[in-house]
């Protein structure tokens, strides 16, 4: 049996169960529980607080995480990441008051910063020839600067909401991070099997998120330039329909391509365009 070490709450909690459904896991995270065996799926999920995860996988407590990758690179951890995840994405920042005259990380010269990132941060400051202090701190952090504490902070953001709520700006995106998988490196074979299954399982949810089913009608003459507006996994799926001179072309295409090519469709004769949500994706 494979273990997998999630974060015991939060958003990147419920975003690493939502894969798991998603690839077909039944996983019960009710009332609390710190673990749970997977009925249908050789699994085992442990609920760990976010911090202690990389080291329970260091140790092969656990043979698996979902983690953010800001996290790894806090502890500088050399833990081999499986596969980027593409959920759970912010960045970790600079952000100062509103009202402050730092413009800039150079600004930031022996000045403080508070962050629950000390390594990151000095990182950051060292590649940038820059010598502030910087106080360590572990939640709200936000409210640093407000009583004195620090000159600025670097937490992590994700819609700025936050940092605007404590009359707080951005300065500068320090890294972008998004959740990722991560292994330990001495897995018997029994359980690299296992973990190869859930990897392919995961790959095919991750495929089909960002891909769209389209439909279509098009007269037959048009059919070469959409088969080119539309590629496809290969190439689309082309029906005649009962009216003569007339064919439904089903394909594939990218979310984030399709109102970039929706007009080049229509130009082209495209009508009834229709886009269906893909639940799975084998590629």
């Amino acid at each position: 049996m494979l273990r997998i070490a999630v974060q015991k709450s939060g958003r990147l909690q419920e975003d690493s169960l939502l894969i798991l459904k998603e690839c077909g896991l039944k996983v019960d995270a009710s009332n609390g529980k710190l673990k749970c065996i997977v009925p249908n799926f050789p699994l085992e999920v442990l609920f760990l607080r976010n911090s202690d995860i990389p080291q329970y996988v260091e140790d092969g407590v656990v043979d698996i995480a979902i983690v953010g990758e800001n996290l790894l690179i806090e502890e500088e951890s050399k833990l081999e990441v499986l596969l980027p995840l593409s959920f759970s994405k912010c960045r970790v920042s600079l952000a100062v008051p509103k009202n402050s005259d730092i413009q800039s990380v150079k600004d930031f010269e022996g000045k403080k910063i508070a962050t629950s990132y000390p390594s990151t941060v000095q990182n950051y400051l060292r590649k940038n020839g820059v010598s502030a202090e910087i106080h360590t701190i572990s939640g709200s952090v936000e409210v640093a600067p407000t009583i004195g504490l620090a000159d600025g902070i670097c937490d992590i953001v994700s819609s700025g909401n936050t940092l605007f709520m404590n009359g707080l700006r951005e300065l500068e995106v320090i890294l972008q991070s998004e959740a990722v998988l991560v292994q330990n490196s001495k897995l018997s074979a029994e359980k690299k099997e296992i973990l190869e299954k859930l990897i392919f399982r995961m790959k095919a949810v991750l495929s089909s998120r960002n891909s769209k089913y389209i439909l279509l009608n098009a007269p037959n003459e048009a059919i070469a330039e959409i088969s080119r507006i539309l590629p496809g996994m290969k190439s689309p799926t082309v029906l005649p329909l009962a009216e003569p001179g007339w064919s439904s072309l089903h394909s594939v295409i990218s979310e984030d391509q399709f109102w970039e090519r929706i007009d080049a469709l229509k130009n082209a004769g495209a009508e009834g365009i229709l886009i269906v949500p893909i639940e799975k994706m084998v590629l």
